[in-house]
């Protein structure tokens, strides 16, 4: 395969759950570029072994001599057992992460695509890390990134990712509607291609508010950024009733939708595409997406496994490359 074509770095993520399964499958895949991935050869040969599935990866030469696919490997600390997690190993986990947002960061990598992660394993070993998202925006010094999940035919951001239901009202302020939407918009046209993007924007609280008689935030916060986002030009519009926004009359035409906070936005996307939809972390100076999913502990190594989510994911990073070349 040509030096020319995009080359995009997959991420092993937890070395005791799904991703090195995951991973194993992809070596075995052809798509539209050149392929990395970061993990340990030995975990991923043992689990491919487990699975019945060839498992021959040429060792990473580089950017410019890269092949189809390749392996850049990066050792664990300590053996591993699948569906065991093992705190020693958490720095294994960031070590993956941080190279191959290196590689993105010097132009080495057109893209980062991440197997899931641990994050109570993690924490387990004194590392405070509350998700991918966070982490890849703290390392890049970015100010403010945003989540979004696309599948399904529906793109859902969130204004709130990984934070405790009791702390959302107060999160969400004015300058932080305005930054994700700005960021959602930009994205939307940067890294989907879509112009003039159309974007709805759910209420906080139940009804909207109901006029105030169920929480002002709609009167106060959410509505006044959705009026002056629009007289910018946006073509943003709401607060919307949650339990009404995600229905096919109001989401005809609409590009994405922001909601407020986590379960809010995703529990519906996930019903819509739940092993077919992918993570984009918007607003970085880099391409990331990832899975829809988790760790899948109790699958790594043997069981039936569905890589529609990774197989996504790869291919939308390989299409936002390609747009951004």
């Amino acid at each position: 395969m040509p030096a020319s074509e995009p080359l995009v770095a997959l991420t092993a993520g937890e070395p005791a759950g799904i991703g090195p399964d995951l991973c194993a499958w992809a070596a075995r895949r052809e798509f539209p570029g050149r392929l990395v991935i970061l993990g340990d050869r030995d975990v991923l040969a043992s689990r491919a072994n487990a699975r019945g599935i060839a498992f021959e990866l040429p060792d990473y030469p580089g950017a410019h001599a890269a092949p189809r696919v390749s392996l850049l490997s990066i050792p664990v600390a300590k053996p591993v057992t699948a569906g065991r997690l093992d705190p020693a190993n958490a720095r294994h986990v960031l070590a993956l992460l941080d190279r191959a947002l290196e590689g993105c960061v010097d132009g080495e990598f057109a893209a980062m695509v991440t197997a899931p992660v641990q994050k109570s394993v993690l924490n387990d070993a004194g590392i405070p890390f509350t998700g991918h998202t966070e982490y890849l925006a703290q390392r890049t010094h970015t100010a403010q990134v945003v989540m979004l999940l696309a599948g399904g035919g529906l793109r859902v951001a969130l204004a709130t990712t990984h934070l405790a239901l009791a702390k959302v009202p107060a999160a969400i302020t004015r300058p932080l509607l305005r930054s994700v939407l700005r960021i959602l918009h930009t994205d939307l046209e940067r890294r989907f291609g879509i112009d003039s993007p159309r974007i709805l924007v759910a209420g906080l609280n139940p009804h909207a508010g109901e006029s105030g008689y169920l929480g002002r935030e709609e009167i106060e916060t959410i509505a006044p950024v959705v009026e002056e986002l629009a007289r910018e030009g946006m073509r943003v519009s709401g607060p919307f009733p949650a339990d009404t926004l995600f229905t096919s009359r109001m989401l005809e035409g609409a590009d994405a939708a922001l909601a407020m906070y986590h379960d809010q936005g995703l529990p519906v996307l996930k019903h819509a595409a739940f092993g077919r939809a992918v993570n984009v972390t918007l607003g970085l100076p880099i391409i990331r997406t990832s899975v829809d999913h988790g760790t899948a502990l109790d699958l790594a190594g043997g069981g039936e496994i569905d890589p529609g989510s990774l197989e996504q994911a790869i291919a939308l990073a390989f299409e936002m490359a390609r747009r951004s070349r």
